[in-house]
């Protein structure tokens, strides 16, 4: 077991000069990082006493064909959409597939992918955002390390420092859609309940809707919550008495959240105020007004994800970029008057 201050692949990292990515390649062995560049690397990690995780590495030993599917909350129906498409493509290639919850923090996302590996998992798919901060990826990277230099395969959904394969949602230009659809309706004061600051997708999503409301002078007050339907009713308090004409719902659980709340008080959408969501889960379309929303293809992203898994192993990470679509419903209209 490694000391508490035992360095970090990211200690190497930030030494060497070089990203966190790099030095993973360099410790592994891999291709995808020149030679003199490798070694300058591995000089560094012998001179600060760095081990890679061998631990993870014996693990990874024997493994069989399940797939580990690693998840937020698997009854937030972003999450359940992705399972669906991992299991469509996984039973299809005759594979089982075994799902974690990683109740959305760092610990209990590495906690789940230990525990997976233990249990000898030949793939792991991690759905979910990345952290904005590095830091808080660097355990993980290192398990991950391990794991794929015996033979395991990664992916993961959403946009993570980790040196694996990744599907990534259009989550920047779905907010820029979102953003000039509202500022071309008129919207002027728009109020955003987002999830935690830390999450990528919420930074994504956030600096989109800035981008589309750049030209029209849109002032937006964000106020972060639970990326809940408890988030949304807890955002929509306190953005109620605000100057606003609308507001958006950092994903649609949370939209569906702020009409509820939105109902309770009186307040007619979007005759009074607009809701938009994002991502356009199976009951945005059923709610009372239809929610305007970005179509964010959830199914097909943990579908892309399998056929990451499935290919042979590179040295170089591979992406896959998704698009998508502006939904416009019921619940967006022209600010009141």
């Amino acid at each position: 077991m490694k000391r508490a201050d035992a360095p970090r692949l990211i200690d190497v990292a930030e030494a060497a000069g070089v990203s966190l990515a790099s030095a993973s390649r360099a410790m592994s062995g891999g291709s995808g990082i020149s030679p003199e560049v490798a070694a300058h690397v591995r000089d560094v990690a012998q001179r600060l006493g760095y081990e890679p995780n061998m631990h993870a590495r014996g693990l990874a030993g024997g493994l069989v064909p399940t797939i580990g599917l690693v998840v937020h909350e698997i009854g937030d129906p972003y999450f359940a959409d992705i399972a669906s498409g991992v299991i469509r493509s996984a039973t299809l290639e005759h594979r089982s597939v075994q799902i974690a919850q990683a109740e959305r923090t760092p610990d209990s996302e590495l906690a789940q992918v230990k525990a997976l590996m233990r249990q000898r998992v030949g793939s792991i798919i991690i759905a979910g955002s990345g952290y904005a901060d590095p830091i808080h990826e660097v355990a993980m990277a290192e398990a991950l390390m391990g794991f794929t230099v015996a033979g395991g395969r990664v992916a993961v959904i959403g946009r993570h420092h980790l040196p694996v394969d990744a599907v990534l949602p259009d989550n920047h230009r779905a907010g820029v859609s979102i953003g000039r659809h509202l500022a071309d309706l008129g919207h002027r004061r728009i109020g955003v309940v987002a999830g935690p600051p830390e999450l990528n997708t919420v930074a994504d999503r956030i600096a989109g809707l800035r981008e589309g409301t750049a030209d029209a002078g849109v002032e937006l007050t964000v106020v972060s919550k639970s990326f809940t339907r408890d988030g949304g009713i807890a955002g929509a308090r306190e953005l109620i008495d605000r100057d606003i004409t609308a507001i958006v719902g950092l994903n649609d659980a949370m939209a569906i959240g702020i009409l509820s709340e939105l109902r309770q008080h009186g307040i007619r959408v979007p005759e009074d105020l607009s809701v938009v969501g994002f991502d356009d889960i199976a009951v945005a379309a059923d709610v009372a007004p239809a929610l305007t929303t970005a179509r964010i293809p959830m199914f097909e992203m943990g579908q892309h994800a399998v056929s990451l898994i499935l290919r042979p192993g590179t040295d170089e990470a591979r992406t896959i970029e998704t698009a998508h679509e502006l939904i416009v419903r019921d619940s967006s209209g022209p600010p009141r008057a």
